[in-house]
């Protein structure tokens, strides 16, 4: 019996809860930082942001041993569920409930997570990819990224900041997850073959930049804004890459595909939702102090 999948499906829950504790950290953290102080110069002072940083490294951690034992496909769908962790604690830490809709939707989003899984059963991707192969993705990618960071730093509306910058955070890390995907594969060849391929400082540039875009979501809006849309950004973007560049494939079938298409839009569509529910009950919590 072969081990790899469920061994990469316990690695990548483990990465999504600490992923999901991180995020609620670091959002508080970032929270306390007023507009126009520098962002990083506060929060490196700050150890709950040290704390939350420590709980991404675990998760990107686990993130990596789960792509060493399944594909991109496979791995960034199940860190979606960071989503449904962080649920309880943002609501605890805020001193909110969670809601009976709230947790619908964190279900319907699980249901159409398991689809994806049982259904499109993806394959691994390859471990050579010609340089040229990466150009046009990661080209595209990029230009969606600083088109939504260009729009919110010119529309100042806080929820709509948070949705962009969150989302751009969240293709980063698709991608630096991709090509962490490939840098693992890259091993099999030694170290010098992983030392000498620009992958590797690919995935250190993203990675940086996605960390930086997500705290500043964090800093401009509550963490309902911004979360749902990295949470969901992620995989997307890892998966554009994986289906593009690595040529992983789903071995679904035509109407297999159909429904595979379905969980991906239940999935985005009950992110977005549960990220609105959020939010409206954050303002109907704070409304009674507005009241003069």
């Amino acid at each position: 019996m072969n081990d790899r999948p469920i061994i990469a499906v316990a690695c990548a829950f483990a990465g999504a809860l600490l992923f999901a504790v991180a995020a609620v950290a670091q959002q508080r953290a970032a929270a306390d930082v007023p507009a126009g102080e520098a962002l990083l110069a506060r929060l490196i002072r700050n150890p709950r942001w040290w704390a939350g940083l420590i709980g991404d490294a675990g998760g990107f951690g686990f993130q990596v041993a789960a792509l060493a034992f399944g594909s991109v496909l496979v791995v960034q769908p199940i860190l979606v569920t960071a989503l449904v962790f962080a649920l309880p604690l943002a609501a605890h830490y805020s001193g909110r409930r969670v809601t009976p809709m709230m947790w619908a939707q964190a279900a319907a989003l699980s249901v159409a997570l398991a689809v994806f899984l049982v259904v499109g059963d993806p394959t691994e991707g390859v471990s050579d990819v010609a340089g040229r192969h990466w150009v046009l993705p990661m080209g595209l990618m990029l230009a969606a990224i600083g088109i939504a960071v260009t729009v919110a730093s010119t529309f100042r509306v806080p929820a709509v900041q948070a949705l962009l910058l969150g989302a751009s955070a969240g293709l980063l890390f698709g991608l630096s997850s991709a090509l962490t995907e490939y840098v693992m594969q890259q091993f099999d060849r030694g170290l010098p073959a992983v030392l000498t391929g620009w992958q590797l400082y690919a995935v250190i540039a993203t990675g940086l930049l996605g960390l930086y875009l997500q705290q500043r979501g964090y800093q401009v809006g509550p963490l309902a804004a911004s979360f749902p849309a990295f949470t969901v950004a992620e995989p997307l973007g890892a998966a554009i890459i994986g289906m593009t560049v690595l040529q992983e494939r789903l071995r679904s079938g035509p109407l297999g595909t159909v429904f595979v298409v379905l969980a991906v839009l239940v999935m985005c569509v009950e992110a977005v939702r549960l990220s609105r529910e959020q939010a409206g009950a954050h303002a109907t919590d704070e409304s009674p102090a507005e009241v003069p």
